[in-house]
């Protein structure tokens, strides 16, 4: 007798829709909330208690066998200029679409609902007396457990590849740490697994709640905004990221086929987060390098933000626009610099994008008090960039492999071949 199973994008998907039909029958309710957040919030910390030692053990046992520090250098170069040149592409794009299609025009602010966004100015205050210099200061942490505990990615990047040198030098006397730290990558794969069997329930859990407090109604004022920016991004996604996976002899469809579980997964919690381990051991079976692999795609997670750049742009244009104020084109070029700097300056802090939107509305004239009018719905617009985050960051791996040479697209079609083979025999078993 044939057993049908489903995959976990199905299943994330069926947790989804279960949870806007529970949010939306129970909208307003506050026992949704109490049942379903710690569910939601257990799921995020499972998350959040694999990735620091995934990305230290995967970052180690790849720079150690990757190459030395010339290599290393090499790399990171490489990649920021490849994040900056296409988050600046994001950042123009955003503005040209904003002022194509006007998303503020003619909005009645009386008939906007206002959310209280204090925790944002808060954190905005906080990070903003760091200047872009700074924050590449603060890259080398003064203590290495303290920036473990606190899940600081940028300064975790830097100690494993520094540690990664470290063994490659030493060489044999290291071998027993370098199996220590592949052991422990793997271990962690192993728990991730078994955490995704969980997904379903997490996603239900963070979209019924997120549903039974804004309902669908906050979403009608500001539909606008909405279909806008999800235009943006899947035009984004599919011409932009398209012609670059087109440009270094892949597919932006392929891609997207790879990690489709990621990509819900991503979307329905709006974390990146949650697939940053999958998303590494999915690229290496894609046929990039390890090496490349662990380094590009924890840094992508701070500094190649394209999906959020994108939106940040829309924003300002949307709040300028809904107060009746004219950007010329150099106010509308200076926001353009601003955002570059801005977006970079304060990688990894939460609720990133309405931090950047803080730190940059009030330097071009645009008040920052619009982003109040906008919070209702930021959750639904920040499913879509997430996933738009995600699709960019695992480009990017392809993208510096082949800048780097070490691309293997023979092992590439063979990994699409499996999975195309896994999908067709899971419809029935």
């Amino acid at each position: 007798m044939k057993k049908l199973k489903l995959g976990l994008a199905v299943q994330i998907v069926i947790g989804l829709i279960l949870g806007v039909i529970v949010g939306a029958v129970f909208y307003g309710n506050p026992a949704v909330e109490t049942y379903l957040k710690p569910f939601g919030d257990i799921f995020i910390r499972l998350i959040k208690m694999i990735v620091v030692p995934i990305v230290f053990a995967s970052l180690v046992v790849g720079i150690a066998g990757g190459g030395d520090s010339k290599q290393v250098g090499r790399l990171g170069v490489k990649t920021l200029v490849y994040f900056e040149v296409i988050t600046t592409i994001a950042i123009v794009l955003g503005i040209v679409i904003a002022n194509v299609f006007h998303p503020g025009t003619g909005i009645d602010m009386s008939s906007l609902a206002k959310t209280n966004i204090k925790s944002y100015v808060d954190t905005a205050e906080t990070v903003g007396h760091h200047g872009f210099a700074e924050t590449f200061v603060n890259i080398v942490p003064t203590n290495i457990v303290d920036a473990l505990a606190k899940g600081n990615m940028l300064s975790i990047i830097f100690f494993s590849v520094m540690f990664g040198l470290g063994v490659s030098a030493i060489g044999e006397k290291a071998k027993p740490v370098l199996q220590f730290c592949q052991a422990t990558a793997d271990v962690m794969f192993w728990v991730t697994n078994q955490i995704m069997k969980v997904a379903p329930i997490g996603v239900f859990s963070l979209i019924g709640i997120t549903v039974s407090k804004f309902g669908v109604k906050s979403l009608i004022p500001l539909a606008k905004l909405a279909i806008t920016t999800y235009g943006s991004m899947f035009f984004f996604v599919l011409v932009v990221l398209g012609i670059v996976a087109k440009v270094v002899g892949t597919s932006i469809i392929t891609i997207i086929k790879i990690l489709k579980d990621e990509l819900i997964l991503a979307y329905s919690t709006a974390s990146s987060e949650t697939v940053l381990p999958k998303i590494m051991e999915k690229m290496e079976k894609f046929g990039c390098p390890k090496s490349i692999a662990t380094f590009v795609v924890p840094t992508g997670y701070s500094f190649n933000l394209d999906g959020s750049t994108l939106y940040q742009a829309i924003a300002a244009i949307f709040i300028a626009q809904m107060y009746g104020i004219h950007l010329s084109i150099f106010a509308q070029i200076n926001l353009v610099l601003v955002l570059m700097l801005t977006s970079k300056g304060i990688a990894g802090v939460p609720g990133v994008s309405f931090v950047v939107l803080l730190a940059t509305l009030g330097s071009v004239g645009i008040p920052v008090e619009g982003l109040a009018f906008i919070a209702g719905i930021d959750r639904i617009l920040d499913m879509a960039r997430t996933a738009v985050n995600v699709c960019g960051n695992s480009l990017a791996v392809v993208v510096i492999s082949k800048w780097e040479g070490q691309y293997d697209s023979h092992k590439g079609q063979k990994y699409v071949s499996a999975m195309a083979e896994a999908a067709a025999d899971s419809t029935v078993a």
